[in-house]
């Protein structure tokens, strides 16, 4: 009899063990248990002048709910600076995926979003990357991949159309100043096919480093093709760069830049040389009066800090958090990355208080809207010139 009661208890114990190495984390009295979502950062490498504030934006957001039951679990963000390099991003996404047991990623750059795609879609993890790509728009592709703001390639037709619907004096010429890396390269294709469907032309392509720190050689050869516009795919380091040797040369092209070129970090890097430059604007400025600004206005303050300290890039990270939380909230099962999927396309007209356009997904499209602003430099901030435009 001591034998079955001895064995019955190792039976027990055993179970005990192997349930305490499930996935899922014990839920407490208080609630089911928490969930977990990666983080992919960029905060030391050729994108972190923009992708520092986004990380921080993210984190924000998770700090900011964490003693809330979302759906009746604690939510935890789990993130780290992958310096902008693909195996770096590789090796965090399995330690992510394995040793901490996400549900789902905030990921950040083109490169390294492209590379892991078919492994997100194979671990079925939704993945909100800060990387706008075109092509992840493709389902068959990147069924896991989702893309909350407005793709590079839809920035970049939005822009022609704006220029075309303004544009005065015969046919505007384009050129096209990107970096060699696939988030550089994102758009170009596609921008060129467009302007020439506008009846456009392309007149020149000029390749600048992520972190350029000259680019007076390249924009010399532009001069040569006297475009009426210049379309940037950069972050703000190199647009800066762009912007201050284009007024050491004199040259009067109109700058347009994508949004990761955008915002209020470009402003001290450029000082005066950034007065009429055009970005595109996927989320508010902390300065704008907008419904969904108070949360964040609130939470600094608890925090001790203020909302004038923060920039565009910090609002687009908060923002991300955000949609990913959106769709766990309604998700019927918020565990696993199906069910978080699921709860992704459920998501209609998701009103984000003015912070960025209202998002969209289904099973069939994962782009969660293609709409964009526009705004200028002018006395030294940037002013909105347009409301959300589409091409």
């Amino acid at each position: 009899m001591k034998k079955i009661w001895a064995s019955f208890l190792v039976m027990v114990l055993v179970i005990g063990v192997l349930a305490g190495c499930s996935g899922k984390e014990k839920s407490s009295a208080d609630g089911k248990g928490t969930i977990k979502i990666g983080g992919i950062f960029d905060l030391t490498g050729g994108t972190g002048d923009v992708g520092t504030p986004y990380a921080e934006g993210a984190e924000a957001y998770f700090d900011f709910i964490k003693d809330e039951k979302i759906n009746g679990y604690k939510l935890e963000l789990i993130g780290d600076d992958y310096a902008y390099k693909i195996p770096e991003a590789q090796k965090m996404y399995q330690k992510l995926k394995s040793k901490d047991k996400v549900s789902g990623i905030l990921g950040w750059g083109t490169g390294d979003t492209e590379a892991l795609r078919q492994q997100v879609a194979a671990d079925k993890l939704p993945y909100f990357s800060g990387s706008y790509s075109e092509n992840l728009k493709d389902i068959k592709e990147s069924p896991y991949n989702f893309l909350t703001a407005a793709s590079y390639s839809d920035q970049a037709r939005s822009a022609l159309t704006w220029i075309k619907e303004n544009h005065s004096g015969g046919t505007p010429k384009i050129a096209l100043l990107y970096n060699d890396t696939a988030f550089g390269k994102s758009p170009i294709e596609d921008a060129k096919s467009f302007a020439k469907e506008l009846g456009m032309e392309v007149v020149d392509e000029q390749i600048i480093d992520v972190q350029a720190l000259d680019a007076i050689s390249q924009l010399l050869n532009m001069e040569k093709k006297k475009p009426d516009y210049a379309i940037i795919q950069q972050t703000w380091g190199a647009t800066a760069t762009i912007l201050k040797d284009a007024k050491k040369l004199g040259i009067d092209t109109q700058f347009i830049g994508l949004n990761w070129a955008t915002g209020e970090g470009l402003i001290p890097l450029a000082g005066d040389a950034a007065e009429g430059f055009i970005g595109v604007v996927t989320h508010a400025f902390p300065y704008e009066d907008l419904p969904g600004m108070e949360e964040i206005k609130k939470y600094l303050e608890e925090k001790g800090e203020k909302l004038d300290d923060k920039n565009q890039k910090f609002i687009q990270g908060w923002v991300s958090a955000k949609i990913m939380v959106e769709a766990i909230k309604i998700a019927d099962d918020p565990t696993t990355g199906e069910g978080i999927r699921k709860g992704i396309e459920q998501l209609k007209d998701l009103d984000l208080g003015g912070l960025a356009a209202p998002v969209t997904f289904t099973s069939d499209n994962h782009a969660g809207t293609g709409k964009i602003r526009l705004a200028e430099v002018k006395g030294g901030k940037f002013e909105v010139i347009t409301d959300y435009i589409s091409y």
